[in-house]
């Protein structure tokens, strides 16, 4: 009997798989890290509002942060 190294069509499909998954995974993860990082700039930018030290005319920055951050809850 001569073995070989071919995959079957079936192990090459759960090997496709278990990769897509892994790739997902690893994106869902850094989707979250980008998240937390949003959500902390956004808390620091209305600190900063609060005590006075940023004016109504930075609000751009404070809008691209939401913007960022609700982009990266679209595919949640």
């Amino acid at each position: 009997m001569t073995k070989t190294n071919k995959c079957s069509k079936n192990d090459m499909e759960n090997l496709l798989l278990q990769h897509e998954a892994a790739v997902m995974e690893g994106i869902l993860e850094s989707r979250a890290r980008y998240r937390k990082i949003v959500q902390a700039g956004i808390a620091k930018w209305i600190g900063d509002f609060q005590k006075g030290q940023i004016e109504i005319k930075t609000v751009d920055d404070l809008k691209k942060l939401i913007e960022l951050d609700i982009e990266l809850q679209r595919d949640d």
